[in-house]
């Protein structure tokens, strides 16, 4: 039997599936157009092929597993950055911001792998999870900020951070883009504070 690495052997499994998922999150960053193999993913964890499969059935299972962790983990991220933000104009910016770092970190190359490479179901659920989840805060923001619609407002905003991190992965500096986007939108936002 192997040596575990953890007090017990239910840390240890937790360990090794932990590993697993940041590896394949890390070969996907490294090369977003090639589907890691799960030969690859044990590789770069430190396991066999062999050892892969005692906690993944498929390489579908285990991209749909990181596309189930990946999306929530970007929509607790932009939450977190506009919880710390002051008023609803700020919020609004501090979305922009966020979500134009994680594109900047490589983030948003893995979410657009997983989109063409997952397991169907689990990547529509957990993409319209994402999106909705997404929309909330910014949505909130714009409602307490007094915009009219701001649902409609909301996809606005988002095209705005879709055309900022186009940019981003054609090689423009994040800072740049982060700079031309709120140049577009905190005008805007500081139009409707006087009225609060």
């Amino acid at each position: 039997m192997p040596k575990i690495q953890a007090a017990t052997v239910a840390e240890h499994r937790a360990a090794q599936h932990r590993a697993l998922l940041d590896a394949a999150h890390a070969l996907l960053m490294e090369r977003p157009d090639q589907p890691p193999t799960l030969a690859a993913v044990g590789a770069r964890a430190g396991l066999a092929r062999s050892s892969v499969y005692q906690y993944f059935a498929s390489r579908d299972d285990l991209l749909g597993a990181l596309v189930t962790e990946v999306f929530p983990r970007w929509s607790a991220t932009v939450q977190q950055a506009m919880d710390a933000a002051g008023d609803p104009g700020d919020r609004v910016l501090a979305y922009v911001r966020a979500n134009l770092d994680l594109v900047a970190a490589g983030e948003h190359a893995v979410a657009r792998a997983l989109t063409e490479i997952a397991p169907g179901d689990a990547l529509a659920r957990s993409s319209r999870e994402m999106h909705d989840a997404l929309l909330l805060p910014l949505v909130a923001a714009l409602t307490d900020l007094g915009t009219p619609e701001p649902r409609v407002t909301a996809e606005l905003v988002n095209g705005v951070v879709l055309t900022a991190s186009r940019l981003i992965e054609a090689g423009h500096e994040a800072s740049d883009a982060d700079e031309r986007a709120r140049e577009l939108l905190e005008p805007f936002v500081r139009s409707w504070l006087p009225r609060l």
